[in-house]
């Protein structure tokens, strides 16, 4: 045995010494797992409104449309669209890839939602929408899943029978290939931020109260004179939300304003079908009269509203044509001496003139030296070769007159339009 050097025993002697006296190493933390996702691939009729509720739900990460299921067929919009594969039961389905936590949302909640928002009664349709490629399918990734969507089935059936619908028809099979659609498909409502949303649901809830269920909305106030119905949607629907923010929110009119659901319409007269939100029909006498499917911006949804209340009239004819009363009209001589109150928009409701901002200019049209704060628009006119200041109402759009500037002391006169006003008296001081 050969003996080590010195240098060597010291050098070791140095090592061990300063490993004994070392800090200890902190043992490494261990990261959680990553967050274990899953997806499902659900066919519900067209896939553009399905694909953007989806995204609404809290905890779906991610949902695409695309196809799936189909044999001999191209899996593109073009091809499956094509009149030859309308019924062919080798053609793919319209459908969205879910992915989602199901720490978050589980797939029973998942399935509810799919089943709630749409027919699943209806064979290879949703509503106008005809063909095999809108039917009702669940393609599943594990026999697992396929079993729980069996049992959310189950469980809905007797529910859409109580409620008079017929038998489930939506498909339960193993996913094969998903397709994505092509890129103008993706987001389709979000990119397209003035339509509908397509709304086929039956209106039977999961875990509803039975009170909620058998319910029926008093519809009786509007079976006598003018009200506007607009169906709302009962799942997101972002021109439904979009309509109540840009119109409903700051509309005031006389005419009532009504929100339902499809199933909310017991005794009425609606001629239109409710397979759209949202859907603005305007009732005379409980019947409808005119109605639009879609959203509609505030300029559309008065002049609609100006057509349904004002008629073929001088008023129409100055609100949306630019028209102007005649001097000393009747609705002149109404007003003119009105007492205290405010004058808001004949159509919306919105306040615009206050009477004691009116003075006598004599010109036959009524003047004030002001509007209402943040109430009016003024606009350029310089039609008839002349150059003048254009008054609109800013929730309506309507025209009102114009605005000049030899009021009383070095005022504004604001010649206004009697036939698009309406009078409000001021409330008594309490």
């Amino acid at each position: 045995m050969k003996y080590l050097s010195f240098s060597v025993v010291l050098l070791l002697s140095l090592l061990v010494f300063s490993s004994l006296n070392a800090p200890a190493q902190e043992t490494p933390a261990v990261k959680p797992a990553s967050t274990q996702l899953d997806s499902i691939v659900l066919g519900s009729g067209c896939f553009w409104g399905a694909e953007m509720r989806y995204e609404k739900l809290p905890g779906v990460i991610d949902a695409v449309s695309g196809y799936a299921d189909g044999k001999g067929v191209k899996p593109t919009y073009r091809a499956i669209t094509k009149r030859s594969n309308k019924n062919n039961p080798n053609n793919h389905a319209e459908v969205v890839q879910v992915t989602f936590d199901p720490a978050q949302i589980s797939l029973e909640a998942l399935l509810q939602h799919y089943f709630e928002s749409h027919d699943p009664t209806q064979l290879n349709r949703q509503g106008n929408d005809i063909g095999t490629q809108y039917r009702s399918i669940i393609l599943s990734n594990s026999p697992e899943q396929q079993a729980r969507a069996e049992a959310v089935l189950q469980q809905y059936q007797p529910l859409l029978t109580a409620a008079g619908y017929g038998q489930i028809v939506t498909q339960l099979k193993p996913l094969t290939e998903f397709f994505p659609a092509e890129q103008y498909h993706q987001d389709y409502i979000a990119k397209n931020p003035n339509g509908y949303c397509p709304d086929h649901s039956t209106g039977v809830r999961f875990n509803r109260d039975e009170a909620a269920l058998t319910a029926e909305v008093d519809n009786r106030a509007m079976l006598t004179g003018k009200h506007i119905l607009v169906i709302d949607s009962e799942s997101y629907c972002p021109y439904c939300e979009k309509f109540k923010a840009d119109v409903a929110s700051s509309y005031q009119g006389d005419i009532p304003l009504h929100f339902r659901f499809a199933r909310q319409l017991q005794g009425l007269s609606i001629k239109t079908e409710a397979t759209a939100t949202p859907t603005i029909i305007l009732l005379q006498d409980g019947r409808e009269v005119f109605a639009f499917k879609g959203y509609l911006a505030p300029d559309e949804f008065y002049l609609l509203l100006g057509k349904f209340k004002l008629g073929d009239s001088e008023a129409f004819d100055v609100a949306f044509d630019k028209a102007t009363d005649q001097r000393f009209c009747k609705e002149y001589q109404i007003f003119k001496n009105t007492p205290d109150g405010i004058f808001v928009d004949k159509l919306s409701g919105a306040p615009l003139f206050d009477t004691r901002d009116r003075f006598n200019s004599g010109t036959g049209w009524l003047s004030f030296t002001k509007a209402v704060a943040g109430s009016v628009i003024e606009k350029p006119d310089n039609r008839y070769g002349m150059r003048r200041t254009e008054i609109r109402a800013k929730v309506s759009g309507i025209h009102l007159g114009h605005v000049f500037p030899d009021g009383p002391n070095g005022q504004p006169r604001y010649c206004i339009n009697a036939t698009v006003l309406d009078f409000v008296p001021r409330p008594a001081a309490g």
